[in-house]
């Protein structure tokens, strides 16, 4: 144990003789460490948030659409405007497929909201069916949702997106039992939706509201066909089947022949969710890379400062094989210098990369993922750069025969 503490004392004491070799060599760990800490933690938190928006649009869901989708975003763009999907389709896939928990169709435009002065345009007006929360995963949280009754007489009554509540009534009280009018027309406010922010497609969930559909359909826009079908399948296995059994179902109620291609889109979370896997797991592979290339070139910065070290302490050395000293012991010396630069790279590297992955997280709002095989991989991966490193200076080092130093 004595040996081993004085040959770190002794790696210690070379280190801080050569200070700005050491931290230039050490620099190349650093970032290695540094990048490959930030990106496993922001890879991480992406996955995380991705799939948190998907479970905003709702659990197992997908998604039936007017015509053919030929983009699915912030901005929504169709190459044809098929006026195709009606209710009864919604009932028909409902009552035609074994794998379905529920579908609730729907239809949405923008209006114009009004209370007192205020006035609100451009904001989005969706009508829904009755069981919109359940197929949806959003519900209400103060008031009440709309009823089969309200859908049936067509009432008009309204529940308000958490943000339109802030926009629209300046006193923050409860607007549950006021009326606003939506293009001119006085709607009750029955309920406030829960706070849902923005799904995967970009939409402010919270800056919409939420009226029954018959009532939207036939008192504000005065159409007989809707925009959306949102089909929940049983469970996660049963998806591919529900959207095979959807599609064989609108094809047959539509009529469209064998050689001819669907009027409608249906559309599956998780085609979006394996995009946004691929594009996390390409900067993750890109942010690996150059993590590796650091490592890189920091493991040959270390083992050009150890070549060199070697060569200014030849005398050191012949004089210590003289007196006694073993080749182990010069071997373990140099090892552990190498392994503590490398170790004080890799130290530097987490607590940097860690820092900043808290500061992203915070000013960006993304969830907080701090991934630990990452901090484990990258202690290991400094420490090993540190030893494979110093293996060639520590062999040249007891290649030095004390007796040419005394010649020399």
């Amino acid at each position: 144990m004595n040996r081993i503490i004085l040959n770190l004392i002794i790696a210690w004491r070379s280190l801080n003789i050569y200070k700005i070799r050491s931290f230039f060599a050490m620099l190349g760990v650093f970032l290695g460490t540094f990048s490959l800490i930030v990106v496993s933690n922001l890879s991480g938190s992406f996955t995380e948030k991705m799939l948190t928006e998907i479970d905003k649009m709702g659990t197992n869901l997908l998604i039936v659409k007017n015509g053919i989708v030929k983009h699915f975003g912030r901005k929504t763009e169709l190459l044809s405007e098929a006026a195709a999907l009606t209710i009864d389709d919604s009932v028909a896939i409902m009552q035609g497929s074994t794998f379905i928990k529920n579908v609730s169709p729907a239809c949405n435009k923008t209006f114009t909201l009004r209370y007192k002065g205020k006035v609100l345009t451009s904001i989005l007006i969706v009508g829904v069916s009755p069981n919109y929360q359940e197929t949806r995963s959003c519900f209400v949280q103060k008031g009440r949702f709309i009823s089969k009754a309200d859908n049936t007489d067509l009432n008009r009554v309204v529940v308000l997106g958490t943000r339109v509540v802030e926009r629209l009534f300046d006193d923050k009280k409860n607007p549950v039992g006021k009326y606003i009018l939506i293009a001119r027309v006085p709607f009750l406010v029955t309920g406030i939706m829960e706070e849902k922010g923005a799904d995967i497609s970009g939409a402010d969930q919270d800056n919409q509201v939420i009226i029954p559909l018959n009532t939207f359909m036939k008192r504000l826009v005065k159409k007989d066909f809707i925009d959306t079908i949102y089909v929940q399948a049983e469970n996660e296995d049963s998806i591919p089947l529900a959207q095979t059994e959807v599609e064989l179902i609108l094809r047959k109620r539509h009529r469209i022949a064998n050689d001819k291609d669907d009027d409608f889109t249906v559309i599956d979370l998780k085609d979006f969710k394996d995009l946004k896997t691929k594009t996390t797991d390409m900067i993750t592979i890109l942010g690996r890379i150059s993590a590796v290339v650091s490592f890189l070139i920091g493991g040959i910065g270390i083992l050009s400062i150890m070549i060199l070290i070697v060569n200014e302490r030849r005398v050191e050395i012949g004089i210590r094989r003289a007196v006694g000293a073993k080749k182990k012991d010069i071997i373990f010396q140099f090892l552990m210098e190498s392994s503590i630069i490398s170790l004080c790279g890799g130290i530097a590297g987490v607590l940097a990369g860690f820092s900043l992955s808290i500061i992203i997280f915070k000013l960006s709002n993304l969830p907080l993922n701090i991934s630990i095989a990452g901090l484990i991989f990258s202690f290991i991966a400094s420490v090993t750069v540190g030893t494979i490193a110093g293996i060639y200076p520590s062999k040249s080092a007891i290649a030095i025969q004390p007796v040419d130093i005394i010649r020399s």
